[in-house]
């Protein structure tokens, strides 16, 4: 900008130093000072806003993460419906190896972890305990799995959006792109929290990002919605290449 060296020097007052902070927005441009930041900002506006569009598209339409394999089989994990969760180890299994290995595994004390062999829970308060434990661990799968059971009621549980939000809230944070599709639900319903367009679309994009192929396939629905045709198809693509 300016002939300004935008690596070496602070793109306001030209002056060069160790400390130079990185514009957060657009990543281009670097300052001394707050001062100058603020004293750049009339100039530099539009130009960080369409850089600041254009590092978040590029974010948005990467290809997502690989799924994780099936601690047994080696096998990619498919949907969360056919995938099984073992909260003795913490381990997400694929259901096929879930179901062979679990019968397998049965026995007079019970049927145990294809994993672990731990016998699983033989009540519903015995796996709540179980949950509570991989929480204090941090376990996303946990989290999002009692906030779904917080969000639903019943299961020994009253129902309690607030909890399921702090939980989900928690595992987002931790970097789970379901508990950012739970979220982005959460607040585009509006039911037991105030409904938030920009939130939900912020923890839409988060999920889909993430991986969540329902997040992605919901972000392709609302862009063709609004005639955004290209967008659509661009989720889309990205959805059917997952699988």
């Amino acid at each position: 900008m300016n002939g300004i060296d935008t690596i070496s020097q602070c793109a306001a007052c030209g002056n060069s130093c160790e400390n130079l902070k990185r514009c957060k927005a657009c990543k281009m441009v670097k300052y001394c000072s707050v001062n100058c930041q603020k004293a750049h900002r009339p100039e530099h506006k539009n130009e960080c806003k369409k850089r600041a569009a254009e590092l978040h598209d590029e974010a948005l339409f990467q290809k997502p993460p690989p799924r994780d394999d099936c601690p047994i089989c080696f096998l990619p994990l498919q949907s969360e419906a056919q995938t099984a969760y073992e909260s003795c180890c913490g381990k997400t299994l694929c259901s096929g190896c879930a179901y062979a290995l679990g019968v397998d595994g049965s026995g007079k004390d019970g049927i145990r972890c294809p994993f672990c062999r731990v016998v699983i829970p033989k009540s519903l308060e015995d796996a709540i305990d179980r949950l509570e434990k991989r929480i204090e661990a941090n376990d996303v799968t946990a989290l999002n799995a009692m906030g779904k059971m917080y969000d639903d009621g019943g299961h020994t549980l009253q129902r309690d959006s607030n909890k399921a939000q702090r939980l989900w809230l928690r595992a987002a944070e931790l970097g789970s792109s379901v508990a950012h599709a739970n979220l982005a639900d959460m607040y585009d319903c509006g039911e037991d929290v105030e409904k938030d367009e920009q939130k939900s679309t912020y923890h839409s994009e988060q999920a889909a990002m993430g991986g969540n192929e329902a997040a992605r396939h919901n972000l392709g629905v609302e862009e063709a919605g609004v005639g955004n045709m290209r967008r659509a198809m661009k989720h889309f693509m990205i959805e059917a290449g997952a699988g």
